[in-house]
């Protein structure tokens, strides 16, 4: 089989991270200007470049390429090129979900005057981010309470040694909390929630732009709240472009293993 290229577009620390270790697999990689020869065409999150140079570029590339990143444009789809969703791949989320919580820990770290250890905390989401962010604070001593729709990951949430508790009943239980971690990204920590939280809360919105977090009515009633998305390419640039690196990879393995 002959060797493949890969052509990496984007310049931030997670991309030239992902570049070297494609490189250290044996693949051949180069920058945008290898795009027209390139099998492979690996395209910065978020897609951060006008729609004219974006279209530009998608038709610089050769015909049966394979082209990665996010969520795929509008622009793709009408050249009819193929992309795929990096980003919607169960591997690569699960890796992301650690340097999430790690980007977490350090905000409340940095933001609270007291220990993590015996702060009562909630997370509302028990998906991989918020599983990872209560995991890690629970090891610290922190007492979590999950807030979660589905019956099982409340379950799962006091097995894993938390307390859990139902979306529909955060406003009640929310009196018990100076502190509070959002990962879903709907409205979840609505006013009614956020008035009853403790006077000068602390809330971490990880869930993406815009968040599950009234942020005006927290602001109003003097709560500090911040959205902190994209955690994994801040905090932790070096591991998040060796796991997109690690993605990339299967990708094209599977790819030519049918090719």
């Amino acid at each position: 089989m002959p060797e493949r290229t890969i052509a990496v577009v984007g310049e931030d620390r997670r991309q030239a991270a992902a570049a070297r270790a494609r490189a250290a697999a044996g693949r051949r990689v180069g920058g945008p200007e290898a795009v027209p020869g390139a099998d492979y065409v690996l395209f910065p999150v978020p897609l951060a470049m006008d729609e004219a140079r974006l279209t530009a570029l998608l038709r610089r590339a050769k015909p049966g390429a394979l082209l990665l990143g996010g969520k795929a444009p509008a622009a793709a789809a009408a050249l009819g090129l193929e992309w795929v969703d990096c980003f919607a791949r169960e591997e690569l989320a699960v890796c992301n979900a650690v340097p999430t919580a790690e980007g977490c820990i350090g905000i409340l770290l940095a933001r609270r005057t007291r220990t993590l250890w015996d702060a009562p905390v909630l997370v509302t989401g028990y998906g991989r981010v918020g599983q990872a962010v209560a995991d890690r604070l629970t090891a610290l001593g922190a007492r979590v309470t999950v807030g979660a729709r589905s019956p099982a990951q409340r379950a799962l949430a006091r097995s894993r040694g938390g307390a859990a508790l139902p979306l529909e009943g955060l406003a009640a239980g929310a009196p018990g909390f100076d502190t509070a971690v959002n990962t879903i990204p709907a409205p979840v920590l609505t006013g009614p929630v956020l008035a009853a939280l403790r006077p000068g809360s602390l809330i971490v919105d990880l869930a993406s732009a815009p968040g599950g977090t009234d942020f005006a009515a927290a602001a109003a009633l003097g709560h500090t709240a911040l959205l902190a998305s994209g955690l994994p390419a801040r905090c932790a640039p070096d591991s998040a472009g060796a796991y997109l690196a690690q993605t990339v990879l299967h990708i094209m393995e599977e790819r030519e293993a049918v090719g």
